[in-house]
């Protein structure tokens, strides 16, 4: 056995992971019929172990420096067979782990219901003189999924909840919800934040489904008297955040106290000058909720937890171990399933923190954290017969019986005479 690198394998193997790149981010942009996190994401390896496992298997039929000659000439055709076994293991895997990955552990709830806390006030008629916020209100619950239940809260001097939690699942409810956003009007009157968040604690309450999370997105463009470190405690205790829109603020000690409730409740503030942008904004927000993958920020409660970082970091090494295993069975071959097994562990672990300390919630920057990981994936996998010798070794019996019935029995091709062990040397 020896240590060897197929810089061609390399190449190609590279070369794939960026063909599987350019699929993979199709697939999470577009989730075509809707498909459940657990099956994009299983899909999105599948690609990935396709891409790579096709590069090398050329690679090696151009030039098998790796398996050796006598490989192409006698096995090539079996490991075109093998090559949607590899895939399947992949989809297999990566499903798995994101099925794990996905589990709600330690009183995590996933976040379905959002309440929407609109300001009302008659500083509006100056901060949005043109009902922008409705409009980015009601393109939202447009936006929003089937499984997702929304509310609607309005304040000025006082707070009145306009719309109370309603699925959305049907049609009709959410043209309900759309309807009550447009007859919406800026009123008279003051700001009254502490009764906008007890009103939208009051909604979240109302809800008896124990296992849906909730959150909640405020927009106002004033201050009031509020005590964050007292009307907040229920927020903070429960995990509900409140992501804060301050919009064209000019008075500092208004953007000060959405940003303390922002950061008190563990949610997000957003800082908007111009009212048309509020559509992108709101979106924004409700994107972070998104699902919790092994490819995507964690933008939930779970968003600081080491268990589910060391989770997508266990989860990749298991789908990197099974990539290089996977390229061992297509070359049919058990000492590079060995190689690029261990290959595998270790380029998972990499990939794997690149991941869970690179993705970072901006849409280029994520897709170029995952481009790094995929291809630092496939580098060391390649590489990794440096580390462990190769040499040919059939795995599958098949495999052996030929190579068995190919080799000569003896340096003339006959059968050597058996050694008669009574003999005493006459």
């Amino acid at each position: 056995m020896q240590r060897k690198i197929n810089l061609l394998l390399l190449c190609f193997s590279l070369l794939g992971g960026g063909v599987a790149f350019v699929l993979g981010e199709l697939l999470l942009g577009r989730r075509p019929y809707d498909l459940p996190s657990i099956l994009i994401i299983a899909i999105y390896f599948a690609i990935v172990a396709l891409g790579v496992g096709l590069g090398a298997l050329l690679a090696e039929m151009i030039s098998p420096r790796l398996n050796g000659l006598s490989w192409k000439q006698r096995y090539l055709g079996m490991s075109w067979k093998l090559l949607p076994l590899t895939v399947v293991l992949l989809f297999g895997v990566g499903a798995l782990t994101e099925f794990v990955y996905e589990l709600n552990f330690g009183g995590v709830k996933p976040v379905k219901n959002v309440v929407m806390v609109i300001d009302d006030s008659g500083s509006m008629q100056q901060s949005d003189p043109g009902n922008s916020r409705y409009t980015a209100a009601e393109a939202l619950v447009q936006q929003m999924d089937k499984d997702n239940q929304v509310a609607v809260v309005t304040f000025s001097q006082d707070a009145s909840v306009v719309q109370p939690l309603i699925s959305l699942k049907s049609p009709e409810n959410r043209e309900k919800v759309s309807a009550v956003i447009r007859s919406l009007q800026t009123t008279d009157g003051g700001t009254n934040i502490s009764g906008a968040l007890t009103e939208a604690m009051n909604v979240i309450n109302s809800d008896g489904q124990t296992s849906r999370g909730a959150m909640v997105i405020m927009l106002s463009d004033g201050f009031s008297e509020f005590d964050t470190s007292r009307e907040l405690n229920e927020y903070v205790s429960r995990g509900i955040a409140v992501n804060t829109v301050g919009l064209a603020l000019d008075d500092q000690s208004g953007s000060r106290l959405l940003q303390d409730i922002a950061a008190t409740t563990g949610g997000q503030y957003y800082d908007v000058t111009d009212a048309d942008r509020l559509g992108d904004v709101f979106q924004q927000i409700y994107d972070r909720l998104g699902d919790r993958t092994l490819l995507t920020e964690r933008s939930d409660a779970t968003a600081d937890s080491p268990y589910y970082a060391v989770v997508r970091i266990l989860a990749l090494i298991l789908i990197g171990t099974a990539l290089g295993i996977g390229l061992g069975i297509v070359f049919d071959n058990r000492h590079l399933a060995k190689s690029f097994g261990f290959g595998g562990w270790v380029a998972g672990l990499c990939a794997g923190l690149i991941l869970e300390f690179g993705l970072s919630g901006q849409s280029f920057g994520d897709a170029l954290i995952r481009l790094i990981a995929l291809l630092v994936l496939a580098a060391i996998l390649s590489l990794f017969t440096y580390v462990v010798p190769v040499g040919e070794g059939r795995l599958s019996r098949r495999g052996r019986r030929e190579a068995a019935a190919a080799a000569p029995t003896s340096s003339e091709g006959f059968h050597s005479p058996r050694r008669n062990r009574g003999s005493k040397g006459f």
